[in-house]
């Protein structure tokens, strides 16, 4: 060991490991600690090469500085404590310790039982550690494209699966952070409308050792260990270039064709897991501190996550980390926002939800934090966890009621118009309070988690089984329908089906108000064998396969976006009322196919799926008609006086239509949208 190193007094801010020109200061919050030692390791973080006990403890914060010390230096903790369980305590000096704050993450964890915070093993060669980083960036006349929130398109993707299989991608970047800021992957998003990107968890993640030992992934990587590293796996290895920096490039890249990046962050739980995880990082450092333990059983975690443990945010050092963690993105690596994973959980504490909870204060209080884009999946696992349309105002949340509703009325004809009519203009019944808007309503048909759109329409059950739990895991209520085969098939009428079905769900998500979410694949058919819950498909099942891209479907996509941006009354932000305009119309007029309006019995009643849709944008030069029928047969359809035009035809999408006036037939399980015939679309 380098015995001559010794550590000086340092400064308890920055958190972290920071060099500053002439050494590196360490900062560490661990205030149930008896004492802390900072551990020096060889590059390949294999070999401990020297121990230093930190010098100072400052309001719970352990802190050191290293003389010439340099960017580089690989390093990691050791805390001692005391080990009382029952408590809730789980101090062990054999186990080094990864640094919370650290930028760059060096080696891989490995599920094996030396981990344990239980056993004595010493884990300083198998354990993850930090890296000192100080990237001098250059982001040139870098911007945030800030995108209105009615012209938002969202588009979720996985760094790897979008790019893996791509032809005109070189193979080196393939599946990277410079896979997804190369050209040819960018110029996709551009022709297709897409405005925001929303990324699949790029934060430092491990494997599960269940996983591991079925020689599986974590492919989505819900299972966070470094909330300030960008996840490595996604790093090309290019000479010059590091997983900071190539992440830097991406979101530059992106930016200057004005497409903003959101990441999905997981500040719910950790990839620690439960009280017989592994002891990587939290859990040694100072177990009470970072996570919400059971009052009755300290021992156990509470589990809002499902994923065995449950991060402590009403805590203020806590809370801490996650806003300089959410800073850090916004200012150093300049993302466009934040998707929260099962967010109910941030704002949770031993009483429960709370719209007053410290994690909304501190964001809607932060001059950084509250000017981007926070989208919430408004719900977890723990008692009272649901809560669609509760989040503070300024905040975006996913609709699965859109979700199932329309996915239910499209492919069974069971929810009543009155629930289809509540989901299509909005939800104001969940998102119509403080002053919100019907952007704040996310629209989505499908996921990541679940089927895929082309699965959604060819598969009654879920077809799990590579996933090694006995087709047991996923979801159970997918409201799909195989259109009478299950999986893949050449009878054409049943393609003929599908391919039709797809198209009305995705103009009706296109078309509805509030903020429409596409999933990446579902404009080209991807497919995932039946699987409703590829987190462990690291490979072709969750890649999007780029050889067979179905491209009728995504210019029919495009064609669907473009008039979703040309038609400004399908994408407003106030909330559709029927109430008069000044010129004696109504911003929206719910018509029945029979003519006049839908009466008040029609609303409930069990069956009827047909209904059309006129919306009126008043001083905006806009007015469209759509029509819906779900119906497996024609409908005959009054219109409205004067003489219409079919804009998009979800039944035969290139087909061309004559002018219409008086009726129009409208095929089975279609949806029309139509504009007065003497207005050009250019109008608009």
């Amino acid at each position: 060991m380098l015995a001559a190193l010794s550590l000086q007094s340092g400064a308890p801010y920055p958190l972290g490991a920071h060099w500053d020109g002439r050494g590196v200061n360490f900062a560490l919050v661990a205030p149930n600690a008896i004492a802390v030692w900072l551990c020096l390791f060889d590059e390949a973080g294999k070999v401990e090469q020297t121990r230093l006990a930190m010098p100072a403890n400052e309001n719970g914060v352990w802190h050191g500085y290293l003389p010439d010390a340099t960017p580089g230096l690989v390093y990691g903790y050791r805390v001692s404590g005391e080990y009382a369980p029952e408590r809730g305590l789980r101090f062990n000096p054999n186990k080094v310790l990864l640094d919370p704050y650290a930028r760059a993450i060096v080696g891989a964890y490995c599920g094996q039982a030396a981990f344990l915070d239980k056993r004595p093993d010493d884990t300083a060669a198998i354990a993850l550690k930090g890296r000192v980083v100080h990237e001098v960036y250059d982001w040139e006349d870098d911007a945030p494209p800030r995108i209105p929130p009615s012209e938002t398109i969202l588009y979720e993707l996985h760094v790897r699966g979008y790019t893996q299989l791509h032809a005109h991608i070189p193979e080196p970047l393939c599946g990277t952070y410079a896979g997804l800021g190369h050209p040819a992957a960018i110029e996709h998003l551009k022709q297709l409308g897409v405005t925001t990107v929303d990324l699949l968890p790029v934060q430092a993640f491990v494997d599960e050792p269940r996983l591991q030992k079925m020689g599986l992934t974590n492919y989505w990587g819900y299972n966070s260990i470094g909330y300030f590293a960008p996840e490595a796996r996604y790093w090309s290895g290019r000479t010059g270039t590091t997983p900071i920096s190539e992440f830097r490039d991406m979101v530059k890249a992106l930016h200057r064709h004005g497409i903003e990046v959101i990441l999905d962050v997981v500040y719910n739980h950790t990839a620690e897991s439960d009280a017989d995880g592994p002891v990587l990082s939290f859990r040694g450092i100072d177990n009470t501190l970072y996570y919400h333990l059971q009052p009755d059983n300290p021992q156990q975690y509470e589990n809002w996550s499902g994923c065995g443990n449950g991060l402590k945010l009403s805590e203020p050092r806590v809370l801490q980390m996650v806003m300089d963690s959410l800073r850090y993105w916004v200012q150093e690596m300049h993302v466009d926002g934040f998707r929260f994973d099962l967010a109910t959980s941030l704002a949770r504490d031993e009483n429960g939800f709370s719209t007053t909870a410290p994690f909304f204060a501190a964001i809607q209080q932060d001059p950084i934090l509250s000017k981007v884009k926070l989208i919430a999946e408004p719900w977890d696992l723990g008692v009272g966890g649901y809560q669609v349309g509760q989040f503070p105002a300024g905040w975006l949340e996913w609709n699965d009621q859109y979700r199932d509703t329309m996915r239910a009325f499209w492919l069974h004809q069971w929810p009543t118009l009155g629930e289809f009519a509540r989901r299509f203009a909005g939800s104001s019944d969940l998102f119509r309070h403080h002053n919100r808007s019907a952007a704040a309503s996310v629209n989505f048909i499908t996921a990541h988690d679940g089927f895929t759109l082309h699965d959604l329409v060819s598969y009654n059950h879920k077809h799990n089984e590579a996933n090694g739990e006995n087709n047991q895991d996923g979801s159970q209520r997918n409201h799909s329908w195989n259109c009478g085969v299950e999986g893949p098939t050449d009878e054409a009428g049943v393609v003929s089906l599908r391919n039709k079905l797809k198209r009305a769900l995705l103009a009706t998500l296109l078309f509805s108000q509030g903020t429409p979410l596409l999933t990446a694949g579902d404009e080209f058919g991807r497919s995932q064998q039946g699987n409703n819950n590829a987190y462990c498909q690291n490979n072709a099942v969750s890649w999007l396969d780029w050889a067979r891209v179905d491209t009728e479907l995504v210019d029919f996509v495009r064609e669907a976006i473009a008039l979703r941006r040309c038609y400004p009354i399908l994408r407003r932000l106030n909330w559709l009322t029927g109430e008069a305009l000044p010129d004696g119309g109504a911003d929206v007029v719910w018509l029945a196919p029979e003519g006049g309006v839908v009466q008040d019995q029609h609303w409930h009643e069990r069956g009827r799926v047909c209904i059309g849709i006129l919306l009126d944008g008043g001083n905006e030069p806009s007015r469209c008609l759509v029509l819906v029928n779900a119906c497996a047969q024609t409908v005959h359809f009054q219109l409205p006086v004067g003489r219409w035009q079919v804009i998009l035809d979800t039944a035969t999408p290139l087909a061309t239509h004559d002018t219409l006036a008086g009726e129009a037939v409208m095929p089975a399980q279609s949806l029309w949208l139509i504009v007065p015939a003497d207005v050009e679309r250019g109008s608009y």
